[in-house]
């Protein structure tokens, strides 16, 4: 049975963002995710028709769509073997009941990545931190200790030799047949592009996928911007990673750009360097200039494939993740509109009924979420990728905490560069209290994710620390928060300060200790939580995506 096939029979389509921080300690055996069996909730997943107005598109592109589509699938068979282990499709088939294979299906595996990868089918056991991308019985010291040139690398497995010893395997000689296959597709589908600078990018993002050098291919696509149709594919995010957050997972998807929302968000990427200069920390701390090349435009996403499918939906991309790009070239940010309105009216109204003072729910509005999204992205590109203590880029010397850290200082980040464009007028005839009081809402949103989840453990952290600097209160009677703004304003600040120092630092301790202490959730928010699942509000989205959506079959 394929896996097109179970995802049919799910009613749901197979085709992310995830990690978590493990504790400060490095111990000599591999730590493991959660051990206690929860069961399979397949209903927190609330199902989302991927659509887009194709009525404007030739027949040759309306035909490459169906191209990147097939190219994407791909992607999704290679990351269900990184995640779960090559044979997926017979451990999907020996799972009997149709409630816990439709969750295996929407977690790529059968551990629930909202609830920090807990086993919901018994007999399975915890997952591997580091999923399948090294040996499940090697231990970071084992890790340490072995001579391989280039272990750190995004684009290897670790395996083991006949002696048992631990070998690389690049991606592209593990995954030969595969990704030669998806490197065809792209080059029919640059045959099909009527804009020539994305046709040549199709054809060298086919000769990564071959080759696993994707900088070239990065460089270039910084400066594709004219095309209506776009696709991110490859070995991107390091999140599936949660041993050292080193290997990428295959990932895809597949985009119509909104032309008109484009245009309005185009000429924000050019107030970063004034607002790193700004930044609450010293100056050695922003040394680094920010690429302006880094451009803003909303997409509707038409088809999501492996990690971004996994678990938790991405809403919002800002890529290339290679620093040398970004520090020559920026990034690029780009907002999945549709799949933010799905989150904000699915998700982010209901939570804000349920825990936000009645008074405030008014400034909870899509403008301030589409906002408050789309800086976090920008903020990326604030403060610094190498750390001023000698001990490399910022990823490298936070490791499992890295993505934490990244997370977390984008959300506090893109919520200052909010106030500053604010105060400069930048915003229009906006008031500040609906991005503040959009914010709160959607860190209650966010902490749903779990502990397995960067952006869910970055949400805990900034949650306690807001609590503790006063940026908001709780009502006993009602049960509902308020946002005060002036502490909210000074909350920001301290915990951007933080941040960016334990980043520039490279102060792993630091970064896990914060983690540790602040990265949890306790009794009374727990309790809260849990009154959000007892009124059936659904954690994240699912979705019914394909040919017959798009109405291309």
């Amino acid at each position: 049975m394929t896996v097109t096939m179970l995802a049919r029979a799910a009613r749901i389509l197979v085709p992310a963002m995830v990690l978590a921080a493990c504790g400060a300690e490095t111990p000599d055996e591999p730590v493991v995710s959660a051990t206690e069996t929860v069961e399979p909730r397949p209903e927190i997943y609330a199902e989302f028709e991927l659509t887009a107005d194709l009525g404007h598109l030739s027949d040759s592109q309306r035909e490459m769509i169906g191209v990147l589509i097939e190219a994407s699938q791909i992607m999704d068979e290679l990351f269900w073997r990184q995640a779960w282990g090559d044979d997926f499709e017979g451990q999907i088939a020996s799972i009997d009941d149709e409630k816990a294979r439709r969750f295996t299906v929407l977690n790529y595996g059968p551990w629930d990545r909202l609830a920090d990868d807990s086993p919901f089918i018994k007999g399975v056991g915890p997952k591997p931190l580091g999923a399948n991308f090294y040996p499940p019985d090697m231990s970071k010291e084992e890790f340490d200790a072995a001579y391989l040139p280039g272990k750190k690398g995004l684009y290897s497995l670790l395996r083991r030799d006949n002696a048992g010893e631990l070998v690389q395997v690049s991606y592209h000689v593990a995954y030969k047949e595969e990704l030669q296959r998806a490197a065809t597709l792209l080059r029919e589908a640059a045959d099909l592009a009527e804009d020539q600078q994305f046709a040549t990018y199709l054809k060298l993002r086919g000769a990564a996928l071959i080759s696993d050098n994707f900088q070239t291919s990065d460089l270039f696509w910084m400066d594709v911007k004219s095309n209506e149709i776009d696709v991110v594919i490859g070995p991107i995010e390091t999140y599936e990673d949660r041993l050292f957050g080193y290997r990428a997972a295959y990932s895809s998807y597949v985009l119509i750009k909104d032309m008109g929302w484009s245009e309005r968000l185009s000429r924000f990427a050019l107030f970063l360097p004034e607002l790193q200069e700004g930044l609450p920390v010293p100056k050695e701390y922003k040394w680094e200039t920010p690429g302006t090349d880094s451009d803003l435009n909303a997409y509707d996403v038409v088809y999501y494939a492996g990690h971004s499918n996994a678990g938790s939906k991405t809403i919002a991309i800002n890529l290339p993740n290679d620093e040398e790009v970004q520090l020559e070239k920026g990034t690029r940010r780009l907002q999945l509109k549709n799949a933010m309105q799905a989150k904000f009216e699915k998700i982010l109204l209901p939570i804000s009924g349920t825990l936000i003072d009645e008074a405030q729910r008014k400034h909870v509005t899509f403008n301030a979420f589409f906002g408050n999204t789309m800086f976090h992205e920008v903020a990326h590109g604030l403060g610094i990728k190498n750390t001023i203590t000698g001990r490399g880029t910022v990823r490298e010397a936070l490791l499992d905490v890295a993505s934490v850290m990244e997370e977390g200082k984008a959300d506090v980040l893109g919520l200052y560069m909010v106030t500053e464009l604010h105060k400069a007028g930048e915003l229009g005839d906006v008031d500040i209290m609906d991005h503040y009081v959009t914010f709160m809402a959607s860190i209650f949103r966010s902490i749903r994710f779990g502990a397995a989840s960067a952006h869910g453990k970055a949400n805990m952290v900034r949650f306690n620390f807001f609590k503790e600097q006063g940026a908001f209160v709780r009502d006993p009677e009602s049960g509902t928060y308020r946002v005060d703004a002036e502490n909210m304003t000074q909350a920001m600040t301290e915990l951007s300060r933080l941040l960016l120092t334990l980043q520039g630092d490279g102060d792993y301790a630091g970064a896990s200790e914060l983690t540790a202490t602040e990265g949890v959730i306790g009794e009374q928010l727990q309790a809260d939580l849990d009154r959000l699942t007892r009124a059936g509000i659904p954690v994240d989205i699912t979705f019914r995506q394909g040919l017959a959506q798009l109405g291309l079959d």
